[in-house]
Formats: structure tokens, sequence, C-alpha cells
């Protein structure tokens, strides 16, 4: 898809309604890339695990490139792993029966612990650090999660190109999604941008995790999903769909961090 990103009087509408009190923004991205470290390498020597890691089953294509950029444009704080979901699932909470893929559940209590204090624990750890900080600092922090998604599983199309994903029970989040939606419909009308879709945003996740850790008057957890028909390859489809999301957000902020 080529869209173009349209500016002053092309633009459908203005939002006439003020920013959200946002101090801080913090960017993570679980699923950056497919890397396997080396104590579990044998467990991918099948040519069936290269190619899921090659997948979009391996990490999240484009997602970390749309994660720099965000995390660039606001001087933000972005936290990143680039070891694959097939190894272990870092949105997922210890206990969650995906959040080892069929390539390590078989491995022993040992070599478990090792992967998920070596791999899985820092992660989460560093970014519910750097969401605390500004907590404490007595700033309204957002925290994105960037992820994307396959155009089709199961032999299914889905029926978008962004997805914003909030608990619909925290007020300013699904305020924030609404008009984060209404602006960048506004700047690329071409853009499916859906709420709660592909995923539930209150399905168990980091953002969910931290939900539990701050109130919803200082922490907003929206995971991102983008469709990886525009951010699996570079080009002018995956830069501008970054430069909307760009736009559109800075619009609903009290100010750029």
């Amino acid at each position: 898809m080529i869209f173009r990103v349209a500016r002053g009087a092309d633009r459908l509408f203005e939002l006439p309604m003020p920013p959200l009190a946002i101090d801080a923004l913090v960017v993570s991205c679980e699923h950056a890339g497919n890397r396997v470290p080396e104590r579990y390498r044998v467990a991918f020597q099948t040519a069936r695990a290269t190619a899921a890691l090659e997948s979009h089953r391996g990490y999240d294509l484009g997602a970390l490139f749309v994660a720099e950029a965000l995390a660039k444009r606001f001087a933000a704080e972005l936290i990143y792993s680039d070891v694959s979901r097939l190894v272990v699932e870092l949105n997922k909470s210890i206990g969650h029966p995906k959040l080892m893929s069929e390539f390590t559940q078989h491995l022993d209590q040992t070599a478990r612990e090792a992967l998920l204090r070596d791999h899985y624990l820092p992660h989460r750890e560093r970014v519910e650090a750097a969401v605390r900080r500004h907590v404490t600092g007595g700033r309204m922090t957002l925290h994105l999660g960037i992820h994307s998604f396959a155009p089709t599983l199961g032999g299914r199309v889905r029926q978008a190109d962004i997805g914003l994903l909030y608990d619909p029970q925290r007020a300013q989040e699904k305020e924030l999604c609404t008009r984060w939606r209404r602006s960048i419909c506004g700047l690329a009308p071409e853009l499916r941008v859906r709420r709660n879709y592909p995923y539930r945003g209150d399905a168990d996740g980091l953002t969910t995790t931290l939900r539990r850790v701050f109130p919803p008057e200082a922490y907003l957890g929206i995971e991102v999903e983008l469709n990886q028909a525009l951010t699996a390859s570079a080009g002018e489809a995956r830069e501008a769909l970054t430069e909307v999301l760009g736009e559109a957000l800075a619009a609903q902020r009290r100010c750029s961090v």
C-alpha cells in the first residue's frame, strides 16, 4: 500500500480537543529480532525451526524500525529485545502456556530458569524500571509497546493496518486511542485503524502486567500492532506509516519529552 500523508488544508479535519496530559514516554519492542542465544541453538537446528525463526512467528517484522523512529522523535527511552519469541515470549506472563514455544518447552528446569533469568526477566524489569522512574517523578507516563502482525493468519485476512490495544476499563487509555485513531485517519484516510484488534488490549501481556503495578492516573499502557504488509520491507510505505504514527501522537500530548 502506498498512501500520502495529508497536510494543511488537505487534512479531513483538525482535532478541536486539547492535548492529553502526558508528560513522559517509554517505548518498548518485545519481538525486535529472531536471535537465538548460543545455549539454545541446539533446539533450532531443524529446517522447520529455521523457517519458523524467519517467519512472523520468529519476530515482529519491521517493529524495531518503527519503535526506534518514535523513540527518536520524542527523545524517549527505547527498550527492546532481539531474542526470538520462539526462545521465550517476553509478552506473556510466567505460567502462560505460550511462554515457551514447541522448540524450548522441552528444556529441563535448570535451562528454563536460566532462560528466564538471562533473557525474560531483564527486559521486563528494564521496562518497569523506566516507567517507575517517570511515575515516581510525578509524570504521567505513556508506555508504547510496538508490535507487528501477519496480514493473514489461519487463512483469514486481518482487516486492519494499525491496531491500537488498550484496557477498556481505563478511561484515559480509551480516550487516547480514540483520539489517536481519529488523528491518524485525518492524516492518512487510506489506513484502516482499529481499536483492540487484532488482539484484545486487556489480554495477557506486558502492558497488562504493568497496569497491576501502576495506577491509571500515572500509567497508560498501549500496544501498537502494525500490519506487516506495511512494515516488513524498507521503503516508502513503512516510512510514511511511521511518520503518520508520530505526527498523530504528537497532537495528543501536552508536551514533547
